[in-house]
């Protein structure tokens, strides 16, 4: 056996992308503990990154290619697997023209050399069926990135480290380390805001780990967040502060929400017109940052909401500002590389909905497999996915998936997805596979760059997810000549970047190279509009205050769910890690004492929760951390399922919140799924 090592790498498991030190002894793992050398994660790490270790050792974890043939899986070849899936896509494609779709996970989010390569497999499949994680996640906020700067990609990040107020809608980056904001160690950097004298707000239906550190934690009706949002803009906007010459829009804005009432608006949302006043003094007082994520963009306002909070932060002073709302000069600069994506160039089959970004909405999957006709879905591919478990509806997807002529998933599991696949196609583990932070550090709350060398040489026989992709590309279209590897497309890329590093440079810093705080005054340079002008007054948008306008006098008394997350889980594929999931039930149904008493439920009892979709049944948890007339329930959760190989997740797996949420409740501007504040119903069992 060699030596003992110590490798300094990134945890590639979420958005934080923490600074880790890997020790190990040949191909055992002896400690995996943060990188106080880090100048982005600055020797923070959280429970997760041990999971990599998990990960990686997993007896469950496949590592050969199956087959299922009826009920029974079979291990085959590398080669045998890409010539039967390149002739039966083949023959599909030939006698149903536009029937092949890809879905894309959330993990590909991690994974630069996938986001380079997961083209190849689109191109050879020749479909507009593209789905992925997007739409039942971040996509409000890219469309209103395009229509308000230009660039779909145009993200910006509250400066908490500089700020003096920092407002938090429906975010929980106490579990999260951020979500569309890169943000490790947020717990110090919150004390230190408020040692500084500043103030955390947070906005939530529930009072979360985030509220729970807060100066001020204001509850919220799920679903209300544009009604609060208009009440605030309403306000600040009377603040005759001067505006910034690229910024437009305003006095027709203001004539946009004329015809909202303030105090009714807040009344609509749950939230006192004193608070609002609050919020309002903050953020026209002081450098300030009004940040909003999952509970505000996953909901049939998630658009509007993301336009709001860009309005607000922009006619308060604090868009480009220090202390508010900055843009990262990131060392790849995916804003100059990516195209800036569209919006209507296509529309889905069945129902109609316009693709946003390339992509239809997760939520028409199942109608678009099950509906006869020309253009069906019969061949389904998916990268590092679970949609049965993280899209609306998941019951009626699985029966979708089911009937489908061949399907293919990249994982490491037979889940609840994949156990309904033909193939499954398994990549090396998390410790055998180089790291980028392609997307994520673009959105970090420093100027940084990382890359990491594999810890370990991948195991013999085994391929890389970049290598599968572009293997089954090859096998469907015939296509085998050499194309470039992910790391050299990636070194092209650091190097047109804006400070022009190598990657061997690059990877030579271990720890990372720090270039520095974001700076203010990057508009209106960086914008991508045509005129160089940030329009507050997107015509889209203020279309579509009537739809809010019509939702006011929602009557339905029934309890609204909404989800959350915890820092031991991330999405549905960490729950076979023993050390994250052993202990105190998390899958449980969170109600407010008030609720609960209504319904005979106790601490501890079970109860089913029903909507118009699905039922399910799950363990009781009565906290007044709830909203009266709210109730929560963690994504992610689901494992035991017929066919599902996770030995602890069969003793941890909990329910799908999924088989809940109503694939028919979406955001219309932006195709995202409204997971949040769907009605339900919910009653004692037994």
């Amino acid at each position: 056996m060699s030596g003992i090592v110590s490798h300094r790498r990134t945890c590639s498991i979420c958005e934080a992308n923490c600074g880790i030190v890997v020790t190990a002894q040949g191909r055992d793992i002896l400690s995996i503990k943060p990188d106080p050398a880090n100048a982005l994660s600055r020797g923070h790490i959280c429970p997760k990154a041990t999971a990599l270790e998990d990960l990686q050792n997993d007896p469950d974890r496949l590592r050969v290619p199956l087959k299922r043939v009826g009920d029974v899986w079979e291990e085959i070849g590398w080669d045998q697997a890409f010539a039967e899936i390149g002739e039966k896509t083949r023959a599909l494609m030939a006698a149903h023209p536009g029937s092949t779709a890809m879905y894309v996970g959330n993990p590909n989010a991690h994974s630069y050399a996938n986001a380079l390569t997961s083209g190849d497999l689109k191109k050879a499949l020749n479909t507009r069926n593209f789905f992925s994680a997007s739409t039942v996640d971040q996509m409000p906020h890219q469309v209103s990135n395009l229509r308000l700067y230009g660039h779909s990609g145009l993200w910006g990040v509250p400066d908490i480290d500089r700020t003096q107020t920092m407002i938090i809608m429906g975010g929980n980056p106490m579990a999260s380390n951020g979500s569309v904001w890169t943000v490790p160690d947020f717990r110090n950097r919150a004390k230190a805001l408020q040692k500084r004298g500043g103030e955390l707000i947070v906005i939530d239906p529930r009072r979360s780990e985030t509220a729970k550190i807060a100066d001020r934690h204001l509850f919220i009706r799920p679903g209300g967040d544009a009604f609060m949002l208009v009440a605030l803009l309403k306000m600040v906007l009377q603040n005759d502060s001067g505006k910034p010459e690229w910024l437009r829009g305003a006095e027709a804005l203001l004539d946009a929400l004329a015809r909202f009432d303030a105090a009714a608006c807040a009344a609509r949302a749950g939230v006192s017109m004193e608070d609002i006043a609050h919020l309002a003094a903050r953020l026209t007082s002081g450098p300030a940052a009004l940040y909003g994520r999952m509970g505000t963009s996953t909901q049939s306002f998630g658009t509007l909401c993301a336009w709001l909070i860009a309005c607000i932060n922009a006619v308060t002073g604090n868009l480009d500002r220090e202390g508010g709302v900055m843009f990262p000069a990131p060392v790849v600069d995916t804003v100059e590389v990516l195209g800036k994506g569209g919006i209507g160039r296509h529309h889905s089959r069945v129902s109609g909905h316009p693709d946003v970004l390339g992509e239809f909405p997760a939520a028409c999957m199942a109608e678009e497999m099950e509906t006869p006709g020309e253009g069906q879905i019969r061949a389904l591919f998916v990268a590092a996915g679970n949609p049965v478990l993280s899209t609306p509806n998941g019951t009626r997807l699985a029966k979708a998936m089911a009937g489908l002529d061949l399907m293919v998933s990249i994982d490491m599991y037979r889940n609840a997805t994949s156990r309904l696949a033909h193939y499954i196609l398994p990549p090396t583990g998390p410790l055998e596979r180089e790291h980028y932070g392609l997307f994520l550090l673009p959105i970090a709350i420093r100027n940084f760059g990382k890359f990491s060398e594999p810890l370990f040489e991948k195991e013999e026989g085994s391929l890389h997810d970049w290598e599968i992709l572009r293997g089954l590309a090859a096998a469907i279209s015939g296509d085998d000549s050499a194309k470039p590897e992910p790391r050299v497309m990636l070194d092209g890329l650091l190097k047109a970047g804006p400070y022009a590093v190598s990657l061997e440079e690059l990877a030579s810093h271990q720890s990372g190279m720090d270039f520095g705080e974001m700076q203010a005054g990057r508009f209106p340079a960086r914008l991508k509009t045509p005129d160089k002008t940030v329009n507050l007054a997107v015509p889209e948008f203020i279309a579509d205050l009537e739809r809010l306008r019509t939702a006011f006098s929602d009557d339905d008394t029934r309890l609204k769910l909404i989800g959350r997350r915890h820092v031991r889980s991330n999405n549905s594929w960490l729950h076979n890690s023993e050390r994250l999931v052993k202990g105190k039930d998390r899958c449980t149904l969170m109600i407010h004492p008030d609720d609960a008493r209504a319904r005979n439920l106790g601490d501890g009892s079970t109860a089913e929760v029903s909507s118009r979709v699905g039922a399910i049944q799950l363990k009781v948890e009565v906290t007044d951390d709830m909203m009266p007339g709210t109730i929560s329930i963690p994504h992610g959760w689901g494992h035991n399922l017929p066919g599902v190989a996770m030995c602890v997740a069969q003793a941890h797996g909990g329910v799908s919140v999924n088989d809940l949420t109503d694939e028919a409740l979406l955001d219309p501007l932006s195709g995202n799924a409204a997971l949040s504040g769907v009605p339900v119903e919910v009653r004692a069992v037994g």
